[in-house]
């Protein structure tokens, strides 16, 4: 029955991730690189300088390297951008109230577990 409700990826919002690894490859994000503190630094995953990755400041050069490794082969499931972030269409999945049309809502104040507490 379920498969009957549900006949496609596409009508769930899922992306088929089979399809987005043949593309070319990753699209750089815009490098607004913030000011970072003294114990965090970036490191790039390509020549280019376009993939930042922000790692520690105080591993040692082999341990750098064999994470930026792992990174590298991996930098398909990172997110460098809102649109590489597969997700749930909301039209499809999404939280409703139901109300009778008629109604009109009301805002409650706001209930406290002790009355006696103050504002935090």
């Amino acid at each position: 029955m379920l498969a009957q409700l549900v006949s496609s990826q596409d009508q769930v919002g899922q992306t088929d991730l089979g399809s987005t690894t043949g593309k070319s490859p990753l699209l750089p994000p815009p490098m607004e690189l913030r000011t970072l503190p003294s114990h965090p630094k970036y490191a790039y995953l390509d020549r280019e300088q376009q993939l930042p990755v922000i790692i520690a400041n105080n591993l040692h050069q082999e341990q750098e390297d064999k994470l930026l490794e792992v990174l590298r082969q991996h930098k398909k499931a990172i997110g460098w951008k809102l649109a590489d972030l597969p997700g749930i269409n909301p039209s499809i999945c999404m939280h409703r109230i139901l109300m009778e049309e008629e109604i009109k809502p009301i805002r409650q104040p706001q209930r406290r577990l002790n009355p006696t507490l103050l504002d935090v």
